[in-house]
């Protein structure tokens, strides 16, 4: 009978328990010690082991305090469809239906209200005329809210879902919205959201003075590794990273988030923050392919089903790239031989071979330098074939406003090996993780 008691149950209920189950082998009496052992064990168990562990958002937070703080006016809510509470509940419908202030407009990013934008395209502003709400768009032609946009409004709230990392225009949209916050005397508030890819990762070198635009508009890696509220206070006290202008800032921080937790470790729902960022894991993808990506030369996976994902040409060979890609025994990555027929774009119903990337280890996967080990691998398949000579002008310049820099292409395209490079990539860590480290609101 012992031998059908698990050891860890018989090490914790009660000794009395477990000698008179012993004394008695009927299977009644084995089923009313199991029950009696589960609930023990419900009853003991910390909770991390019996629930996944839970974050209040910063709207949350807000909700929770019965929006407090915007009691009596005029609300600007800069948002789209990630502006959701942790029950799926759109922030713009709870300010709509708030009765303790009013919400007068609404400013939405790329992509966006409903984030159905493609990436790149514009879109018009418009008002409601059912609410007299107005609508306008932070991306095209308009990248900051104006002097009338503003008009009337008391408060500008920030609430969108970002990916940390730099290129993403999310970011840039908060820092213009904040200067203009700032210009015309108006309060800003940020309501926090996880970094889906922890608080602990930083990669890449910092974006240099010339290159400074809406895909780099900080001085900040390529993966920063602070939570949206982390970057507001940064770039809102120091004018050579961020903002030239202060403005009266203010956080509502999250409850439960620490910076070891990936999305997966929140207990929230992954929304997706834009047509080819689906899923959560889709950041660390991101940032393994989509400066690469910028070339359009090789098929990164955004039109097919897997963006991100792959590395992938008409001319290569799968089964080839997949065995020297593995050979280079990257930490915390596998590569498997693919081949795919695109769905759209350029390159529609054409076939292209590659590898599909598969991360195995975060802690131990170098997400940025990926692209380039495979640029270097490809050099070495097929040296006639130079992925700048074969990209345009204007993509090739939006390849170096996305590492923040031409030294990155110009050393790395003399003999194509990541090694020249490296020091450059590494160079900003050290200093940018001591100096973030004061702006930290978690732990």
């Amino acid at each position: 009978m012992k031998g059908l008691v698990p050891k860890f149950l018989s090490a914790l209920v009660p000794e009395k328990i477990y000698y008179k189950i012993l004394r008695n082998s009927g299977t009644q009496a084995l089923r009313h010690f199991r029950i009696q052992a589960l609930c023990f064990l419900i009853i003991i168990l910390p909770p991390t082991v019996t629930s996944a562990q839970k974050v209040s958002l910063g709207i949350d937070v807000l909700q929770k305090n019965n929006f407090s703080i915007l009691a009596g006016k005029q609300v600007g809510l800069i948002t789209n469809h990630t502006g959701v509470n942790s029950k799926l509940e759109s922030t713009l419908d709870l300010f709509k239906h708030a009765d303790n202030f009013k919400l007068a407009a609404v400013f939405s990013p790329e992509h966006g209200l409903k984030g159905l934008v493609a990436s790149g395209q514009s879109f018009e502003s418009y008002t409601d005329t059912l609410t007299g709400i107005k609508y306008f768009a932070l991306y095209g032609k308009t990248t900051k809210p104006t002097k009338e946009m503003l008009q009337g409004i008391d408060v500008l709230v920030y609430d969108i879902q970002d990916i940390g990392v730099r290129s993403y225009t999310y970011i840039s949209t908060l820092g213009l919205a904040m200067e203009a916050a700032a210009e015309n005397k108006i309060q800003f508030i940020v309501l926090d959201r996880p970094n889906p890819l922890g608080g602990l990762r930083i990669e890449g070198n910092v974006v240099e003075d010339d290159f400074r635009s809406f895909v780099g508009s900080y001085a900040i890696p390529y993966v920063y590794g602070l939570t949206c509220g982390e970057l507001a206070n940064l770039i809102n006290t120091k004018p050579a990273i961020g903002n030239k202008v202060k403005c009266n800032l203010k956080v509502v921080k999250m409850e439960g988030w620490k910076r070891k937790m990936l999305f997966k470790d929140t207990g929230l729902i992954w929304v997706p923050t834009s047509p080819n960022v689906p899923y959560m894991e889709t950041p660390s993808y991101l940032v393994a392919t989509g400066v690469l990506g910028e070339l359009v030369v090789f098929g990164i996976g955004i039109t097919y089903t897997l963006p991100f994902q792959t590395f992938a040409a008409e001319w290569i060979d799968a089964d080839t790239l997949a065995v020297k890609m593995n050979e280079l025994n990257l930490p915390g990555v596998l590569f498997r031989p693919i081949s795919y027929k695109v769905l759209y774009g350029d390159w529609k119903d054409k076939i292209l071979r590659g590898v599909q990337i598969h991360i195995t280890d975060f802690e131990k996967v170098d997400l940025l330098e990926m692209q380039f080990y495979f640029i270097q691998v490809h050099y070495q398949l097929y040296p006639d074939t130079n992925p700048f000579t074969l990209a345009t002008t204007n993509r090739m310049k939006m390849f170096d406003l996305v590492m923040g820099t031409d030294k990155v292409r110009l050393k790395f395209s003399k003999r194509f090996l990541v090694d020249d490079i490296k020091k450059y990539l590494h160079k900003d860590i050290d200093w940018f993780r001591k100096l973030s480290k004061r702006y930290y609101l978690y732990n």
